[in-house]
């Protein structure tokens, strides 16, 4: 648009000039029928750049309408998407929701494992010294009755000999 004004401005003030008048008349000067048409040319001119400018200007209205409302429609896939992302997976958010409780639980549970295991080394310890005590046990019962019965059959022995000594000594 400036550029079309900056053209009619030269053309105006080269016609003031008299400088088109060369071009314009074999003789030099200027006939007024030629000046009629001149300014019949130049108003014509005029006119088109103004249809021209009116034209552009309504071409950018139209892109700049079409351009919201293409930023609108996108608007409403985005939430069209949205929509279609939620009827295929309806269980999304509860799934979110149930992950974030297992994570939670496996932060509480690694401590817990831990101890667990403390615990278990501990009572497998004290299981095995339990049983080596058992064992011992066991053992030394196995070798009292061993010595009660060695005891037993000494005392029989012994009693059997006393008895017989005391026979001995009543029958003589």
């Amino acid at each position: 648009m400036l550029q079309t004004q900056k053209t009619l401005e030269t053309q105006q003030s080269l016609m003031q000039s008299g400088q088109i008048s060369g071009s314009l008349s074999f003789n030099g000067a200027m006939a007024k029928e030629d000046e009629e048409m001149a300014k019949s040319a130049l108003s014509t001119f005029r006119a088109k750049e103004e249809e021209i400018e009116k034209r552009k200007m309504e071409v950018k209205e139209k892109v700049q309408a079409q351009l919201g409302r293409i930023e609108e429609e996108t608007k409403r896939l985005s939430i069209i998407r949205e929509e279609l992302d939620s009827l295929a997976d309806p269980m999304k958010k509860e799934v979110a929701v149930v992950r974030k409780k297992i994570d939670s639980i496996n932060k509480e549970l690694k401590p817990l494992g831990q101890t667990c295991q403390k615990k278990e080394k501990e009572y497998k310890d004290a299981l095995e010294a339990f049983n080596e005590k058992n064992k011992e046990k066991v053992q030394l019962i196995t070798r009292l009755m061993e010595l009660v019965s060695e005891s037993e059959t000494l005392r029989m022995t012994k009693l059997e000999e006393l008895s017989k000594n005391i026979e001995t000594i009543h029958i003589n």
